[in-house]
């Protein structure tokens, strides 16, 4: 699986790579970027509000320690309804986070950079060949032919 930050840093250097592959939805490149980026804000918003909570949480008990039970009843409810939030931004995380991973499986592994560009096993290039290349007889059977003979 290809990594966000590699995405990131060469969203047109990838885009280029699954060309050569043959890959055609190149949007998703766009798209997945896109999805981290929700993200990462989603993930800013509920870490501030949980920051906001936590001070607010711990001024309860500053105020409950003056006799200012008036105050600290008001930061009690501020503090239920930034859990409220904070349950409902965890649950947006949560559909983000599913939705990036199910389209990061859907793009290929690059091609390496040797890896020449076309769509059919002649546009390859041979890069070394070994040995001798057997000669099989004209009533030659494939070997996944072979195999179903032996079922």
């Amino acid at each position: 699986m290809l990594q966000l930050q590699v995405l990131r840093q060469n969203a047109g250097a990838v885009k280029e790579r699954l060309a050569i592959k043959n890959f055609h939805d190149l949007s998703l490149v766009d798209k997945i970027i896109e999805i981290d980026d929700q993200l990462r804000k989603q993930k800013t918003e509920t870490e501030a509000l949980q920051a906001s909570m936590n001070a607010a949480s711990k001024e309860i008990g500053m105020l409950m320690g003056k006799g200012e039970k008036e105050k600290a009843e008001e930061k009690k409810a501020e503090v239920a309804k930034n859990k409220s939030a904070i349950q409902q931004l965890n649950e947006k995380l949560t559909e983000l986070e599913a939705s990036l991973n199910s389209a990061l499986v859907l793009l290929p592994n690059l091609p390496s950079e040797k890896v020449p560009p076309g769509k059919t096993p002649a546009d390859n290039i041979t890069v070394k060949e070994d040995g001798l290349k057997p000669q099989l007889s004209s009533g030659a059977v494939p070997h996944w032919e072979l195999i179903k003979n032996m079922i």
